[in-house]
């Protein structure tokens, strides 16, 4: 029985690149914000990008509140989508052109975020990570960190339930 050989490390990284840039291209506000996504793996860490336009209190300076609760809604949301198309992007079912095209499913809707507003976000980059608590077919429970210089010193952190989207694998 012959195996087929295993397509090239170079290009499962193209993919996985392009889908995840597919996903966040997708949505323009993450370009308004200019928060970016920094994949190792099937890990991501959403970057906010500063720019003068996030500062909120002009006096400190400080990043506003609305674009620190934006920037963790849209860690989650991103990884929770990940999360559930990396087995598709992996069988080879779901591709950059798909994303691209249109032809993927919808992103998980916010039921709730509740956000902790832990110090002053500082006028320079940030840094979140989404932690999965749940996730089933119908419902998401996710966790999210954000920092600047330090990992260990979160400026903010938010919990969420989101409606997930069903799969459709044709």
């Amino acid at each position: 029985m012959a195996h087929s050989k295993p397509e090239p490390m170079q290009v499962v990284k193209q993919r996985r690149d392009a889908t995840l840039n597919a996903l966040v291209q997708g949505v323009p506000y993450i370009q308004f914000l200019d928060i970016t996504f920094d994949r190792r793996g099937d890990e991501l860490t959403g970057v906010l990008n500063f720019d003068e336009k996030l500062i909120g209190n002009p006096f400190l300076p400080a990043i506003h509140g609305g674009v620190t609760a934006a920037f963790l809604e849209v860690t989650a949301l991103i990884s929770l989508s990940w999360f559930h198309l990396w087995p598709l992007i992996e069988n080879g079912e779901l591709t950059p052109e798909d994303v691209e095209g249109g032809n993927m499913p919808a992103f998980p809707k916010t039921i709730d975020l509740t956000v902790d507003y832990l110090r002053s976000g500082l006028p320079r980059d940030a840094y979140a990570r989404a932690y999965i608590s749940r996730a089933g077919r119908r419902y998401a429970s996710v966790r999210v960190e954000a920092w600047q210089d330090n990992h260990d010193k979160l400026f903010a952190q938010a919990s969420g339930h989101f409606l997930m989207p069903e799969l459709k694998t044709e």
